[in-house]
């Protein structure tokens, strides 16, 4: 049974991969009484989808409103005839950008790959989740190995979660109005988003990335915590790729004493962007920095603990791509039993499936390739005019 934490005036529980995250996701949907509101990037057409589609349905036919707000990209593949099912049952539907042009590659049209990239749901402004757990199976169809993807969630009960609900009720209409009066819809969302505050305490913070006023927020968070840090930084992360001035702050950290231990997908889903993470392996390891590939399963966590007093939680990746064009959410925490809770299970992670990445660990030809994949990311960084530091 997962533990639960008192911080402040909110309840919060990690969750370690889907196996935990689902029962509990489908409890909370169905112990609702007035609103449902689910973002997610992917939406599979499996058991797990299935799952919460039926959840979903069924709140939706005892009379709560539920909406569902899906990432036209990421959940693409969802076919109409489940669409149909749902907004059968009363199931209220969006996606968020679903026609990608074929001309995105102009800088002029760029704003047409922002994606929804965030995992967030809200029950009756009661209970809540913020993750990096997409609504898809556990354990990857078709692979060779039994183990669960490598991801984490927190459960929410308190003011947060009404600050949940504000967030994911704003996004909804910002996208229901663009869809009607895309111009104006625009204009207006931008101006909401200008009024808009950090939501949490000193003690729990919910980090929301947009493309306009809190671009860098998350990414801040991260540079904070690692310049304070004294003892120990632990990031696991599926797509590492940071701008220099990260990278730098990580190396500065090293240099002053502080352990720094990355770990990083072992099981590779996208090629370029994992041999592009190989290119930066020589700087890291020569700076002190300890890096660890995971390989009992795909690592899909987005996570990092510090000093074991912050800890982060979400969506975001470390890599342009999701730093600068995805709509994110993470939780920052700053409460010693959660973060050393999700540094425990980290720890736990790295003994039991991680290998620790030698100076000399990487082939020639393998470099080769890390320093072709590098420079093709940061070709089409440049091109997308996404390369600004923050």
């Amino acid at each position: 049974m997962s533990r639960t934490f008192q911080i402040g005036r909110n309840k919060l529980m990690l969750l370690r991969n889907g196996t935990r995250y689902f029962p509990l996701l489908c409890a909370a949907i169905d112990a609702a009484q007035h609103t449902v509101y689910l973002e997610t990037y992917i939406f599979a057409v499996d058991e797990t989808g299935r799952m919460v589609s039926q959840a979903l349905q069924r709140a939706a036919l005892r009379g709560v409103a539920v909406h569902l707000l899906l990432d036209g990209f990421g959940s693409a593949e969802l076919p109409q005839s489940w669409v149909d099912e749902l907004q059968k049952a009363g199931v209220d539907v969006q996606w968020f950008r679903r026609e990608i042009s074929p001309f995105t590659m102009s800088p002029s049209r760029k704003r047409r790959l922002y994606r929804m990239h965030r995992k967030m749901a809200v029950m009756d402004g009661e209970v809540a989740f913020v993750s990096g757990i997409n609504i898809i199976n556990d354990i990857p169809v078709d692979e060779d190995f039994d183990a669960p993807r490598l991801d984490y969630a927190v459960r929410v009960q308190g003011p947060l979660a009404h600050q949940v609900l504000e967030e994911t009720r704003q996004l909804w209409e910002t996208v229901k109005w663009a869809t009607l009066r895309k111009r104006i819809g625009r204009w207006r969302a931008r101006l909401r988003r200008l009024r808009k505050k950090k939501a949490g305490t000193s003690q729990v913070q919910l980090m929301l990335r947009d493309n306009l006023r809190h671009r860098h927020d998350i990414e801040y968070e991260y540079l904070q915590a690692i310049a304070n840090a004294q003892r120990q930084i632990i990031i696991a992360n599926a797509y590492f790729l940071p701008g220099r001035v990260f990278r730098q702050a990580l190396k500065d950290a090293a240099k002053r004493g502080v352990r720094v231990v990355l770990l990083l997908q072992g099981k590779v889903e996208y090629l370029m962007q994992h041999y592009a993470t190989l290119a930066l392996y020589g700087q890291m390891l020569e700076a002190g920095i300890e890096i660890y590939e995971y390989r009992d399963s795909y690592l899909h966590a987005k996570v990092g603990v510090v000093d074991g007093e912050w800890a982060t939680v979400g969506s975001s990746n470390l890599e342009p791509f999701s730093m600068l064009l995805a709509r994110e959410a993470n939780l920052v925490v700053r409460d010693e039993q959660f973060a050393e809770a999700l540094r425990n299970s980290l720890m736990r992670a790295i003994k039991s499936g991680g290998h620790r990445v030698e100076p000399s660990g990487v082939p020639p030809f393998t470099l080769l390739l890390a320093r072709i994949s590098y420079g093709l990311v940061r070709l089409l960084v440049g091109v997308l005019g996404i390369s600004r530091e923050p």
